[in-house]
């Protein structure tokens, strides 16, 4: 595909508007930065609230991870082509993220590929976030926050560099930063996540526009150095027991900007989703119901329309407190799902909370309504406050329901089939309604339930589409690669509630999206190149964007 300049500066100046305030300092890309609304503030009604966007563009970056004895599951890279990612002709599955690392993953921490992920993801998540409405911040200090953050990918980054190289290492800065983010976004939209990285640069059937950018060679130099935090003082500035001390500092200023630009609607969906992986890691869960059966469990609270992520948490497995005699003790949490769903909901008001059997229970709708926030979800039928008339279907009717109330909540028992009930807890109906409309007689409780229960499932689904995963034995790599997936999806559910007329009616538009913020991101670099690449097409793509001529 070739370019005209007159179609570079076409789609230069629709960027800008689209995102004004990223400046050429700054376009770090929606795709990594995540955008949610800080719902103190928004005393709405929860049937009534629309999706809105919160504030404007936060530079979403990296920062460097608390330090702790785990680094070392998450540091090795063998079988992997030299960018560290799936080698040529390796197809890389949804669940095949990874297989099992090398017994010294530090000793081997340089197979190029293996870091690339982390780095786009956390850098894209710092830099792309569009401008929203009603920001909660000045946007100095927004800009100064993605700064600081992009630092220090930058400082870790060179760190590593000069520890491994030497004086043969060349610093990377924020355009090589930001071009090697964007050749990432660009890779996961052509959604060439099976595809051997060296087949992006091959001057036939490659894409001009990394070979535009730059050299392989180069790709892989980034993507080999790329660091989070300084892994020899891990444990020195934090907890040496934390199981994300790989990430820890990255994914905590990450995840806490996520409610910052955006206010969900009426309804907020909590669940769980899994980041495929395979390789070594103390935390890593087996869940066979999930698409990916491998990986790292996270909890996540989405708008229920627009699957928008406003808040996440990873979960690492048991807590290990330390004993009076200095050894770690594994004790499960207590009250782990209550506390999980209070902590993703921290700061909505009048909104609906849907969640599975998982998380809901009688003591966590009472603490929800005392926090302004009502519970829907569907309840095990061993807890102890369910009657047994509503727990039993032996002498009921198909379709029948049941109904049982109290000052705090309703009990709804359907049966869908014979021999089978369905209990929902519902702390926002109040009268036994039934929808006459439906053949199956359903309760109003359960068409709600329905409707609003599969928010984080959706978001799933829409983040494989375009997945910038790779293959990696790292799991710090796995959950960068989900930061920068989760972060683009934000940033582009944002752009759309901001921006609904830019490509109304075209198809792929969240193809487009990504396509564009890619390219802005990669410009400066390719503006910037010394030398012509020798590809016909990559040559006749920078020049194009340098103005025009063939050099």
């Amino acid at each position: 595909m070739y370019y005209t300049a007159e179609q570079v500066i076409k789609a230069k100046r629709r960027l800008d508007r689209i995102f004004a305030p990223s400046s050429n300092k700054d376009p770090r890309g929606s795709d990594s930065e995540d955008f949610s609304g800080d719902n103190d503030n928004s005393p709405k009604g929860a049937e009534s609230t629309p999706p809105m966007t919160k504030a404007g563009r936060e530079g979403h970056g990296i920062e460097r991870s608390k330090r702790g004895r785990n680094e070392v599951e998450d540091e090795s890279d063998e079988d992997l082509d030299d960018d560290g990612y799936a080698v040529e002709g390796d197809a890389v599955g949804a669940s095949t993220e990874g297989s099992e690392s090398p017994e010294d993953p530090d000793d081997e921490d340089y197979s190029v590929e293996r870091d690339a992920g982390d780095s786009t993801a956390d850098e894209e998540g710092g830099e792309e976030e569009i401008d929203a409405r009603e920001g909660t911040r000045e946007e100095g200090e927004e800009i100064s926050d993605g700064e600081e953050l992009e630092q220090i990918v930058l400082r870790e980054t060179n760190r590593e560099g000069l520890s491994t190289c030497g004086s043969k290492w060349k610093n990377m800065d924020e355009t090589n930063l930001r071009a090697y983010i964007g050749l990432l976004l660009l890779a996961g939209m052509y959604r060439s996540r099976g595809e051997a990285t060296s087949s992006l640069w091959e001057a036939e059937q490659g894409r001009p526009i990394f070979r535009a950018t730059m050299s392989l060679k180069e790709f892989h130099r980034w993507s080999k150095t790329l660091r989070f935090d300084d892994r020899k003082n891990r444990g020195v500035d934090g907890d040496p027991r934390d199981k994300l001390a790989a990430i820890r500092e990255v994914w905590s200023k990450w995840s806490e900007r996520l409610p910052a630009l955006y206010n969900p609607g009426p309804a907020v969906t909590v669940d769980e989703r899994m980041v495929p992986f395979k390789g070594r890691c103390s935390f890593r869960q087996y869940m066979p119901n999930k698409p990916a059966k491998y990986g790292l469990k996270l909890w996540v609270a989405c708008d229920a329309a627009s699957s928008y992520a406003w808040r996440m948490q990873a979960y690492t497995g048991k807590e290990s407190p330390l004993a009076s005699d200095g050894r770690t003790t594994a004790k499960p949490e207590v009250k782990l799902a209550s506390r999980v769903v209070l902590d993703l909901t921290r700061g909505l008001k009048h909104r609906l909370v849907t969640c599975d059997n998982f998380f809901t229970s009688y003591e966590l709708a009472h603490r929800l309504r005392c926090n302004g926030v009502d519970l829907l979800g569907t309840i095990r039928s061993n807890r102890l406050e369910l009657p047994h008339e509503l727990t039993s279907a032996r002498g009921r009717k198909v379709f029948s329901s049941k109904f049982a109330f109290t000052e705090l909540a309703t009990l709804i028992s359907y049966v869908p089939k014979r021999n089978k009930t369905v209990v929902l807890l519902s702390t926002r109906h109040s009268t036994p309604e039934i929808n006459a409309d439906c053949n199956k007689m359903k309760p109003q409780a359960i068409l709600d339930y329905n409707r609003t229960k599969g928010g984080v499932d959706n978001l799933d689904k829409l983040l494989a589409t375009y997945s910038c995963r790779r293959m990696t034995k790292r799991w710090p790599v796995a959950m960068f690669h989900n930061i920068l997936d989760v972060s683009a999806y934000n940033a582009y559910v944002i752009w759309r509630e901001t921006h609904p007329e830019l490509m109304a009616g075209t198809r792929n538009r969240r193809r487009l999206f990504l396509g564009q913020l890619g390219k802005e991101l990669v410009t400066p670099l390719i503006l910037r190149r010394g030398h012509a690449p020798r590809a016909q097409s990559a040559r006749m793509l920078v020049a194009a964007m340098r103005g025009g001529g063939h050099g």
